[in-house]
């Protein structure tokens, strides 16, 4: 089981203050989250691709090649990286530095992007949102298969034998499939091969469950072995000392930013009694103390089937000394609980078998 962090680099206004932190200090402090986050034994970091100016992070690669000297063992990942609007060579070439940077740490999360600013600045059709997608992923995958590639395509120049460099230190670049849960990119990923990361945002994490069975059937249908393939989720939370602090730190800062989306999306209001239904057990939002927090991402791991649990933190603005603090709780105290628990619980399986 792998725990780590992802994070889409917020610049919200403070909610205590109205402050706007700057782009180039929320760089700064996410690769010292990136650094204490590898210190304190978490196994992967993620940084997420955005085009607007409550987001700092439009380049998750560059941000990532900053903490990967300073660290020595966590993964390191887009999340995601939209794929549709960008040259999947040049990602290719980006990821593969950070590959050698990382010593071999590398992996590319790639998605259609739920945020579809990126479309217009680089001069795409929204129109051709599925297309896109479909084709440059095809081009990324012969990018990691092969040293010298031929591809024809209709939204990128064709090329002939053409070398791409440099190349990994891992002797095959990672690419995972991000989706937000639905069954055709489920299928689409399962098919392929590729490992998979589901964004459990809301809801009951549990109904995500048929999704990975379909997962794993898509996979054995194309002749994968399911049982090697891993599922990630991806889920908004936050750790304190206790549930209370938790809850007091990471309410507001949430609220805002869920409501500045619902607004530009059509979404209800978020209010206290829809945050405080999704700290339940069977709740998405991974809110509270170590021991809440960790009996949460077991039930996950036993009722869902998710083997890497990425937790999304903060979600907005917070304090760099908070999320600090919350790194190093996930780190040092919920991850060896988790751990223990799900090897005991897989030991039990296995003599039951």
């Amino acid at each position: 089981m792998e725990i780590g962090i992802s994070t889409f680099v917020e610049t919200n206004p403070d909610v205590n203050t109205g402050e706007v932190i700057s782009h180039a200090q929320r760089i700064r402090d996410v690769v010292e989250e990136i650094v204490l986050a590898d210190q304190v034994g978490l196994d992967v970091y993620g940084v997420g691709e955005h085009h607007r100016s409550d987001y700092a992070a439009s380049s998750p690669a560059v941000i990532l090649a900053a903490a990967a000297s300073q660290t020595k063992n966590i993964r390191l990942t887009s999340a995601v990286t939209v794929l549709s609007s960008d040259d999947p060579v040049r990602v290719f070439q980006d990821f593969a530095t950070l590959d050698g940077i990382s010593n071999g740490r590398a992996e590319i999360m790639a998605g259609r992007g739920s945020f579809i600013e990126s479309f217009p600045l680089f001069g795409y059709d929204l129109g051709d949102y599925d297309e896109l997608f479909d084709e440059k992923l095809d081009l990324l995958l012969k990018l990691t298969e092969s040293e010298k590639v031929t591809w024809s395509g209709k939204h990128r120049p064709s090329f002939n034998n053409l070398g791409i460099y440099p190349r990994p230190v891992q002797e095959k670049l990672p690419v995972w499939i991000g989706s937000g849960g639905n069954q055709e990119s489920v299928v689409r990923a399962g098919l392929l091969g590729l490992p998979l990361v589901l964004a459990i945002i809301g809801g009951r994490p549990k109904q995500f469950a048929p999704l990975v069975e379909l997962y794993k059937k898509a996979a054995a249908h194309a002749g994968h072995d399911a049982s090697k393939l891993t599922v990630a989720s991806h889920s908004h939370g936050f750790v304190a000392d206790t549930t209370d602090d938790a809850v007091e730190k990471f309410f507001r800062p949430a609220q805002a930013v869920m409501n500045q989306l619902g607004r530009e999306r059509g979404w209800g209001h978020y209010g206290r009694e829809t945050f405080d239904a999704a700290r339940s057990l069977e709740g998405a939002l991974y809110v509270g103390d170590v021991d809440t927090v960790a009996e949460k991402i077991i039930y996950l791991r036993k009722e869902v089937g998710i083997t890497r649990f990425m937790l999304h933190t903060p979600l907005g603005t917070q304090p760099h000394d908070e999320v600090m603090h919350a790194i190093e709780l996930l780190g040092k105290e919920v991850a060896p609980k988790v751990r223990e628990e799900i090897a005991r619980w897989e030991a039990e399986n296995q003599e039951a078998r």
